[in-house]
């Protein structure tokens, strides 16, 4: 009973058609077929992707049947979900199965692909790929223009004049007869992921005459409430290094710390709730914030690989030194030498425009040789050995 009740509720948006129906159904022990569909039109997986791979997992726990299915059909189309205009760039099927396999390995860190109860993987471009025009004005008819038009999101972009391609359209669509393909009685997904969901509801009632929950998940956002993916890009990846994984969770938003640790983590809801009691009296939530990053280290890497990330992390950002690790930077690269700091910073990329590192050095942002230089006028010599930082990511050794 626990079990399910944390099922059904820690990192659970909505139910549908209710928690209760669904509550009841899993009470009977009935094990359920169900899955989660990701489109792989980039390489890299996030912490965002994180929460529903943690919600997958507990499913194959408790021994459902569950299935990762690699959108390499859909991922044709391309998902408008909370973006704003369409997209420039569509991926070949053969480029969205290369990425898949990327998916399989990294998401590979949270649920199993082998072993007791393996999670099951799935190509939706199996069947979309097949569908002929017959079949496609079938799935079309069990849908009118005024009920997809009801989406928010397609409101947005009408009121907006920006335009909404009919490809896009028909992704719902086609989402939504994944749901009939497999024959499955429950999907998840994030909950900017509803409106696709439900379509599925309708085909499964449709095609299957039968009933299909949708399970849907917060969605993981920053400290300005955006959300952490590849298109707003603020990606933290499940495969960065484990030192730059834990300087990016550094990096977050005090108010990110309870979200967190609520999506991402096993700790219990009693602690989590006294660690926000504690930072709404003004305890300093750095603690907090690095025992966050600790924890979410070691889950995707190790122990070992946490523990150092943090020394490394207290010894460079707390502490001022160097960090063990680098980057190097070929001299013979500059564009001259002696040069002044504002085109040494700009022949070195660590920033996007002269603006910035303007700001950047009166700042007091950037040091050479561990000395900060705060005027624009600084003309720098540089040798061999020598070391940059700038800002509180980049460090340079020259070489």
């Amino acid at each position: 009973m626990d079990a399910i009740d944390n099922l059904l509720t820690r990192g659970v948006d909505t139910i549908y058609p209710s928690r209760e129906a669904l509550e009841k159904v899993l009470q009977s022990g009935k094990k359920l077929k169900l899955y989660q569909g990701f489109d792989p039109t980039g390489s890299q997986l996030h912490i965002g992707h994180a929460v529903g791979f943690r919600k997958l997992r507990q499913w194959q726990d408790l021994g459902h049947e569950v299935i990762f299915l690699i959108g390499d059909g859909t991922g044709q189309a391309g998902d408008p979900s909370g973006k704003t205009k369409s997209r420039e760039k569509f991926l070949t099927t053969a480029e969205l199965r290369q990425n898949g396999k990327d998916y399989l390995m990294q998401s590979s860190k949270i649920v199993r692909f082998d072993g007791p109860n393996p999670v099951k993987i799935m190509y939706n471009g199996d069947w979309l790929n097949k569908i002929n025009l017959t079949k496609l004005l079938e799935i079309a008819g069990h849908f009118t223009l005024q009920q997809m038009l009801e989406r928010d999101l397609y409101q947005e972009r009408l009121k907006s004049g920006v335009d909404l391609s009919l490809r896009e359209f028909l992704y719902p669509l086609l989402q939504g007869y994944d749901s009939v393909a497999m024959e499955v009685d429950l999907e998840l997904g994030g909950s900017d992921q509803t409106f696709n969901m439900l379509q599925g509801r309708k085909l499964v009632r449709a095609y299957l005459g039968k009933e299909k929950f949708v399970m849907t998940t917060p969605l993981l956002t920053d400290s300005k409430g955006v959300k952490i993916g590849k298109t707003e890009g603020n990606v933290i990846a499940l495969t960065d290094p484990p030192g730059e994984f834990f300087g990016k969770i550094m990096s977050l938003g005090d108010d990110g710390i309870i979200p967190c640790f609520t999506l991402l983590t096993d700790l219990p809801l009693a602690e989590i709730e006294k660690m926000k009691q504690a930072m709404d009296k003004d305890e300093n939530p750095m603690t907090f914030k690095k025992m966050l990053a600790f924890e979410l280290t070691k889950q995707f890497n190790s122990e070992m690989a946490a523990e150092s990330a943090r020394m490394e992390f207290e010894n460079v950002f707390q502490k001022g030194q160097l960090p063990s690790v680098s980057e190097e930077f070929d001299i013979k690269k500059l564009s001259q030498n002696p040069l002044s700091i504002i085109d040494l910073i700009m022949d070195t990329q660590t920033a996007v425009s002269k603006s910035e590192a303007r700001r950047l050095v009166e700042q007091g942002a950037v040091e050479i040789d561990q000395t900060v230089v705060d005027l624009i006028q600084t003309n720098v010599t540089l040798k061999t050995g020598m070391t940059m930082r700038v800002g509180k990511k980049r460090f340079l050794k020259f070489v």
